[in-house]
């Protein structure tokens, strides 16, 4: 069997963070079937006018064997004053660069057997238009929260009329979350087959490690993008502030980068809480990010709104418990014995939540988290799931 996977998001040569979970499902289900990706990405504007051809390149990796066949198209931007011109340049572009990705892979690979398309709209309606014109089912996998009511960016008549129509085509709809389902349903987005299916953690890479848990100082972790409008990072840091005037047998590590990541060194810094009670280390990864994870007692977050943040489904991998605002798709995974939820932008209670964990960190078994982590959320679990759905589809 050969998926072409078709995301929106995805690892690339300016940002290798990009869309990693997306990833991390192909590598999942690349165990029992062929996986290839095509995935589009527009460069700077060009300073001058090229012709399509030469305003279009491309490179082409390959991982495990060859068995993961990944083409990224580059398409140069228009810099056309006039906002239409340039609107109708670059969608030519968009469009005859997966116009040349599905030559390439069909030359490499072959036809695919189905599509999975993963974030809406555009590359659903390029799905569709393959169904039509080669019969190709198609699935799509959303990780969107733009259709949850707070966020309100789900908008535009003929966005949301192409979107229902790509969505009532394909084979199956896969949301990560329960949340995120009933979103897409609420909105009109109707499908026979709504299966949900959580993002993937490597877990043998996010491995628990003994912890101290005697130590002098708690650690607290809070991994993000740095987006403040839906991250509350600075609500955090308020609480942080009250909390250390009351104790400092704790340091919460800010761990990431963003737009906002200045703005928040400075207001840790005028709350004088910066490089005592809130270290910022900037961007890790890889082993960096597992270690700090592994070194925390607690993953913080408290977000205005969410879907479900892979890095919870990472710190349940290493046995760490997530105290967490009640949004989106979390309080499907948060529970009693994985953490602690607090209601969004109730400081109060986050302060209360953090001293109760504080006081007593002991009461989580980081065994039995890790095992949460295993049932739901690793390559194995994920990729058998994925899998038996392509099977129905092509079935």
């Amino acid at each position: 069997m050969h998926v072409l996977y078709l995301p929106k998001w995805y690892p690339h040569r300016y940002d290798t963070m990009h869309g990693l979970f997306i990833k991390r499902h192909a590598l999942a289900v690349l165990k029992y079937c062929n996986i290839s990706v095509l995935y589009v990405h527009p460069d700077e504007p060009s300073s001058n006018e090229e012709k399509y051809k030469e305003s279009i390149n491309y490179e082409l990796t390959t991982l495990n064997n060859n068995k993961l066949y990944t083409v990224r198209i580059y398409y140069k931007k228009s810099n056309y004053k006039l906002k239409y011109i340039a609107l109708g340049i670059n969608t030519g572009r968009f469009l005859l660069s997966y116009l040349k990705g599905f030559k390439i892979i069909n030359k490499l690979v072959g036809k695919p057997d189905i599509l999975h398309v993963h974030v809406l709209t555009r590359i659903g309606i390029i799905a569709l238009i393959n169904k039509i014109i080669t019969g190709t089912p198609y699935l799509i996998t959303e990780h969107w929260s733009r259709y949850l009511p707070i966020t309100n960016t789900y908008k535009g008549f003929f966005r949301k009329l192409f979107t229902r129509i790509v969505v009532k085509n394909a084979s199956a709809v896969l949301p990560v979350t329960k949340n995120l389902k009933n979103a897409m349903l609420d909105h009109g987005l109707k499908n026979k087959n709504y299966i949900v299916i959580p993002n993937v953690v490597d877990t043998e890479l996010f491995i628990p490690v003994n912890k101290t848990h005697d130590r002098k100082k708690k650690r607290i972790v809070h991994i993000s993008c740095f987006e403040n409008r839906s991250k509350n990072i600075s609500g955090i840091l308020n609480v942080i502030k009250k909390l250390s005037e009351k104790r400092q047998d704790f340091e919460c590590y800010f761990v990431g980068e963003g737009i906002n990541l200045d703005e928040l060194k400075n207001y840790a810094d005028k709350l004088k809480i910066k490089d005592k009670f809130a270290i910022f280390t900037g961007l890790l990864e890889g082993d960096t990010l597992i270690e700090s994870i592994n070194r925390s007692d607690l993953m913080l977050m408290f977000s205005n709104y969410e879907n479900m943040p892979v890095v919870i489904n990472e710190s349940f991998a290493c046995g760490v418990p997530v105290l967490s605002s009640n949004v989106g798709g979390i309080p499907e995974f948060v529970n009693k014995e994985t953490g602690v939820l607090v209601e969004r932008k109730d400081e109060s209670a986050l302060l209360l939540a953090l001293e109760s964990f504080l006081d007593d960190n002991k009461k989580y078994d980081g065994e039995k988290i890790r095992e949460f982590a295993l049932k739901n959320f690793s390559k194995e679990e994920i990729g058998k799931k994925i899998f038996k759905i392509y099977e129905g589809v092509l079935k």
